[in-house]
């Protein structure tokens, strides 16, 4: 396999395309597609008319596309930064829910401190090697069929943290310093510890040395500290952002927040949840990886901005969290299924005691702790989740039927909300554009023309369904297909948006109508995370009344992570996951049915 190339700036696959614009005039026949199963036909046809006015020849769609296509000229990626200022970093809302993704890992079979401090040792370990990887520029570049992958998201997953701001956030990445970070931090009972995780001859302390400075960790804070420092990371970004400059006055508290923000990652080293039922043990895990349980469980355990949070509970519930803005799911995703290393004994060097953070809490940064606090509890009483194991097939099923398990899925999605509100909505699934230098993701849309006649002729007993069903399908792989080749509609209509707040005095109407507004309120967000590693990904919804869902098909089940907000009275989320079990046994029972021949 090639590898990639280290320049001081920045680390692509030598030769990478760039990513396109897409034709105008071939974003806005999609745009009103987009639209035709969602909007009403008076609303379509006005908007039909903006477009009219908007693709005139020396019009203002003209003049931003030439704006877009000099940009794309000059510039690595024409989207990359746009998309982390405005999808992430000028983003206000918490990043907890909101947009920091959640795994869960197979539940652990220790229920002990020493389990869970092995169990952490092996993984820290594990996490070191794949370091060593991209350190020497020796992790296999990805693929997509025969397509090379840009690689360098997996430069910005370690060492990297977010840091508040009162009206934008910035993001730090310490891989490329002079002195590269050699430490780890690691939180236990609300306290941070700096440990370092090489020896002075710069090798990976083994995981018998790593144990032992987990012990010693522990045994240092076996009292849960009063004041839960980490909980002011789950704040609103503007709230965080005045007491985090408040925090950094004093000059113990700015070393401490430095130490934890150049770390290469955090683990945290959590206490026991209440026991549940096994069914409803993957849906508690879920949530204690999106926000920990709430101030008087793991919240205060945490460091939300920080990229890469491992967390690892006495009672063997493991997996992480991940700031969003560095990097997507799938980096991610290939670091945890790395990460299998094994024990190795080795000859001990007696290490020095691991650093115990410091903090000065004044009477203003205590309050600010409470306020965390109880915003914190508001969000955890507000989330809805079900995680779920969808046992009866997996992505064996639709490969049988010569059909794309994503596809499949997605469709049986859709039906699953037509049946429960007897409409279809604007659907988000993310698509990845990293066969592009710096790509991050786009859109696919998964509600179409196709999907919406497939949904509604479902249920009704007089229609021909398995031939609307197919095309729904393959009409759902060729908009993915477009997506993956940066011809999709949504971050080139965004383009188009920013360009002209450059660019004009005033906002062109389209970007002002209504079905633009309607369009973009994705009451379905969706993602499929595929692993090798039996998990599941999860987050929340993306608007008050959606539900945020995500998958990782395996060969003979599938993983099911569902969200919404208890606030919402129209949406739950047991009642999506159960819809949904429902649909994919029915369409697979529809096709079973279906003599082969029909297709």
């Amino acid at each position: 396999c090639p590898v990639f190339k280290k320049s001081t700036q920045m680390l692509i696959v030598e030769g990478l395309p760039k990513l396109p614009v897409p034709p105008l005039q071939q974003t806005c026949e999609h745009y009103l597609a987009a639209l035709t199963p969602i909007v009403d036909p008076e609303e379509l046809n006005h908007t039909r008319k903006l477009l009219e006015e908007f693709q005139k020849p020396g019009g203002v769609g003209e003049r931003l596309q030439k704006g877009l296509e000099q940009r794309a000229k000059k510039m690595e990626n024409w989207l990359s930064d746009w998309w982390l200022q405005t999808a992430y970093l000028d983003y206000r809302m918490p990043v907890v829910v909101h947009s920091s993704p959640g795994v869960v890992l197979p539940r652990m079979e220790f229920s002990d401190r020493q389990g869970q401090m092995r169990y952490a040792a092996k993984l820290i370990a594990g996490v070191l090697d794949f370091k060593s990887m991209i350190d020497n520029e020796t992790l296999p570049v990805e693929y997509l069929g025969a397509k090379p992958l840009c690689m360098n998201q997996y430069y910005k997953v370690l060492s990297s943290c977010r840091i508040p701001g009162t009206k934008r956030d910035t993001v730090v990445n310490y891989t490329l310093d002079k002195r590269p970070p050699t430490h780890i931090t690691v939180v236990h009972n609300f306290q941070f510890f700096v440990l370092d995780v090489y020896n002075s001859d710069a090798t990976p302390l083994t995981v018998d040395q790593i144990y032992i400075q987990l012990e010693k960790i522990w045994n240092s804070s076996l009292q849960t500290n009063k004041e839960p420092i980490g909980i002011l990371t789950s704040n609103h970004r503007n709230s965080w952002g005045k007491a985090y400059n408040n925090l950094i006055k004093d000059k113990t508290n700015k070393e401490s927040v430095r130490a934890i923000q150049k770390s290469i990652f955090t683990v945290c080293l959590d206490a026991p949840i209440p026991r549940v039922s096994d069914d409803m043990y993957r849906t508690r895990a879920g949530v204690q990886m999106l926000h920990g349980g709430g101030s008087r469980w793991n919240s205060g355990n945490r460091w939300f901005d920080k990229t890469l949070q491992f967390i690892i509970g006495e009672d063997g519930t493991c997996g992480l969290i991940y700031e969003h803005a560095p990097a997507e799911g799938p980096p991610i995703v290939s670091l945890i299924d790395h990460v299998k290393s094994e024990m190795v004994r080795t000859p001990m060097v007696p290490l020095r005691m691991p650093q115990k953070l410091r903090f000065h809490i004044t009477p203003e940064i205590k309050k600010d702790i409470e306020e965390a606090k109880q915003n914190m509890n508001i969000m955890v009483h507000d989330l809805d989740m079900k995680v779920s194991v969808f046992s009866h097939f997996g992505k064996d099923f639709p490969k049988s039927q010569k059909m794309s398990p994503d596809a499949f899925i997605q469709m049986a999605l859709q039906l699953a909300y037509y049946r429960i509100y007897k409409r279809c909505c604007p659907t988000y699934e993310s698509a990845s554009l990293r066969m592009f230098r710096l790509g991050r993701t786009d859109t696919i849309r998964s509600t179409t023309i196709d999907s919406d006649k497939f949904v509604k002729a479902m249920d009704d007993p007089n229609t021909e369904k398995v031939a609307l069903l197919d095309k729904a399908v393959k009409a759902h792989r060729a908009y993915t297909d477009m997506a993956i080749r940066g011809q999709a509609i949504d971050r080139h209509l965004l383009g188009l948006k920013l360009q002209a707040i450059e660019d004009l005095a005033a906002l062109p109407e389209i970007f002002m109508d209504t079905s633009y507004a309607v369009v973009l309120h994705f009451n379905l967000s969706t993602s499929q995370v595929p692993a090798k590693t039996n998990c599941v990904m999860c987050f929340g919804p993306v608007v008050p009344d959606g539900y945020g869902v995500c998958y990782n098909p395996m060969d003979t089940h599938i993983n099911f992570a569902v969200s919404a907000f208890n606030s919402c009275q129209d949406t739950n989320a047991a009642r999506l996951a159960q819809a949904l079990e429902d649909a994919l046994l029915d369409i697979k029972t529809l096709l079973e049915q279906t003599p082969k021949a029909k297709l």
